[in-house]
């Protein structure tokens, strides 16, 4: 666990934040396009510390590397990730948006219905989609470790 550091509450609630995901997605008309803005989306994430980069924190069914942790700041969960690949490192992006800086409680309590309806689940291959369900897994159950139901 890291430091404890203040971290502002999300502008938007997590329904806000779905919505608007769904919206800067049907901005473009092709998957090209969205595939290139999953892309562009993950190039922003932060680094993740080295000290994170261990096998602990990488998830299992995923084809690519990735390393998730989360941290408890309050009453809510931070989660910090990072892949070696450039479309899961977008996707990585667009579920730390959605979950990160959420209570436990939140978090439980949305289903992801941008995968849907943003079309991802019929554009993204079976093992991208298995590690997109990982991290998922992942969160949710950091989500319950944390108290929430």
């Amino acid at each position: 666990m890291a430091a404890e550091i203040d971290i502002p509450a999300p502008e938007r609630s997590i329904a806000e934040e779905q919505e608007e995901l769904i919206s800067e997605f049907a901005f473009f008309d092709d998957w090209m396009d969205r595939y290139q803005y999953l892309i562009d989306l993950g190039r922003k994430l932060p680094p993740l510390d080295e000290e994170f980069q261990r096998d602990e924190f990488k998830l299992k069914g995923c084809q690519s590397q990735v390393w998730l942790v989360g941290e408890r700041h309050g009453d809510r969960l931070v989660f910090k990730a990072i892949s070696d690949a450039a479309i899961v490192s977008g996707l990585i992006a667009i579920i730390l948006r959605i979950y990160s800086n959420r209570t436990a409680d939140e978090i439980l309590a949305t289903e992801p219905d941008f995968i849907r309806e943003v079309g991802l689940e019929e554009h993204l291959s079976p093992t991208r989609k298995n590690g997109l369900g990982a991290m998922l897994t992942k969160i949710k159950a950091e989500a319950r470790a944390a108290g929430g139901g």
